[in-house]
């Protein structure tokens, strides 16, 4: 299909209201417009078609391609030549290839599951359970109100629904936004206030001990959600054997700066591509809070201890959300993805406030990946190997992809053109990437995937460095 046809396709299917993207949680009059005035296009929904098939095989090739590129074109030379003079780069050169060669399979492997990935059927109306949504709030200012009419404006039985608002202490003036939505919604919105800021788990856990459903959903207050939404993560539920469900989170401020254009790439991948991946196995590592569902009996169940976890000796206060979802997996419950549940969320416009962003993340991301490995084990068969093959390598990045780099750095030294190989091959494999970004989204932003890869590279490598070593710093970060 011709790219500009599917965008323009895509902007007739959208919302009949215009589109209009706030600058950030509070950027006046912008920020301030009710959602019933203004929109997010919906996201694009999977078509399985001849570029869609084109797609796909194009990828596979392509996968193989680089690996035979890799070693026709001596990408591995230098390291192959210092290897056989002796010295020390040759303890380098096994881990360096057997990491590649992993990581093609993996690559191999996820890709085969993307593609076979099913989602599940929607709750109708008939059978939609009790559903509570908990929205944290701090400092968000007309953002939530957004949020809230956002939730109030979900096609979903009004009988079995119902919204609680926390704000978690918040200087500015959020609760009076709170308040206003709960006045235009009596019996629909419940408002929760904290005479001072406790964290955003704090203010999750009220939610979760107000709420009356059987299913809790999770909205941060700078997102909205799209109608069918509640009903696409109430559905999953019907299997017993399901404890959560992540959504699909995709970028409302994506046509504010490069920052948010790359992001916008970022989660299509993190999200459309890792995630229906690890849902066919039943182990989505975590469900983001953005837009996450649990099973109210199970949070009930383990409510006292996640929200007391400790880390290093300290309260934890972060990463809330994935460490719910390790309560859950934790519990034998299976963990997926649901595509059909969009939610459209505010991303950092600035490198500041990125990096704090991914700070968060990845402080988060060392402390429950150390979890994971002790609860796979309890995890059925099939996706404890998944689990452990994925991880194990995932992780190793870090050591391996350091060492080589640290290596090729040194032989940049004697031999330039030892960075233009390590360019060419940033820009090999962020093309394929972009093959992936191209089936889901079918838009020409997939250049900013190939942006992406390089500016991660050059301006990003210090995030996971930065995180190990300042793991048990505390607060939400997002301010």
């Amino acid at each position: 299909m011709n790219l500009r046809l599917a965008r323009r396709a895509r902007s007739k299917c959208a919302f009949s209201l215009p589109l209009s993207e706030p600058e950030g949680p509070r950027n006046g009059a912008a920020a301030a417009r009710s959602f019933h005035e203004v929109q997010p296009a919906p996201a694009r929904r999977h078509v399985s078609d001849s570029w869609d098939t084109l797609l796909v095989v194009g990828i596979f090739v392509s996968i193989w391609a680089i690996v035979v590129g890799a070693f026709a074109s001596g990408l591995f030379e230098p390291l192959f030549e210092a290897a056989a003079q002796g010295r020390w780069s040759a303890v380098m050169l096994r881990p360096s290839v057997l990491w590649f060669a992993m990581g093609v399979l993996l690559l191999t492997l996820r890709t085969a599951l993307w593609v076979g990935y099913r989602e599940r059927a929607p709750a109708t109306y008939d059978d939609a359970p009790l559903l509570t949504v908990v929205i944290p709030a701090f400092n968000e200012g007309a953002m939530v109100e957004r949020t809230i009419d956002s939730c109030v404006a979900a096609s979903y039985p009004r009988g079995r629904l119902e919204i609680i608002v926390v704000d978690d202490g918040s200087r500015d003036d959020t609760w009076m936004h709170i308040e206003r939505a709960a006045r235009r919604h009596p019996g629909l919105v419940t408002p929760i206030r904290f005479p001072e800021n406790r964290g955003k788990r704090a203010a999750l856990a009220a939610g979760f001990e107000r709420g009356r459903g059987s299913v809790f959903v999770t909205i941060d207050s700078d997102s909205v959600i799209e109608p069918q939404t509640l009903l696409a993560m109430a559905g999953p539920f019907r299997e017993a054997r399901i404890g959560a469900v992540a959504g699909k989170v995709v970028v409302l401020n994506r046509h504010r700066g490069w920052i948010p254009k790359m992001l916008q790439v970022r989660f299509t991948l993190s999200f459309d591509f890792l995630r229906t991946a690890q849902s066919t196995y039943g182990s989505v590592y975590c469900c983001p809070g953005t837009l996450a569902a649990y099973r109210a009996s199970l949070v009930k169940k383990i409510l006292p201890r996640w929200l007391n976890q400790r880390f290093l000796g300290g309260v934890c206060t972060t990463g809330e959300d994935r460490a719910l979802t390790n309560d859950i997996l934790a519990l034998g419950y299976d963990t997926i993805y649901q595509r059909a549940a969009v939610v459209h969320t505010v991303v950092p416009q600035n490198y500041r406030k990125l990096c704090r962003m991914y700070l968060r993340w990845d402080r988060s991301y060392i402390r429950e990946e150390l979890r994971l490995f002790r609860i796979l084990w309890k995890r059925p068969l099939y996706a404890r190997c998944m689990t452990i093959f994925e991880q194990t390598f995932t992780n190793l990045r870090f050591p391996i992809a350091w060492g080589a780099m640290a290596l090729l750095v040194m032989l940049s030294i004697e031999d330039p053109y030892t960075i233009v190989r390590v360019l060419v091959s940033i820009g090999a494999a962020a093309t394929l990437y972009a093959l992936y970004y191209l089936r889901s989204e079918r838009s020409w932003d997939f250049v900013y995937g190939i942006v992406y890869a390089y500016f991660s590279f050059f301006a990003l490598f210090w995030i996971f460095p930065c995180a190990l070593l300042t793991v048990r710093a505390r607060g939400w970060l997002t301010r």
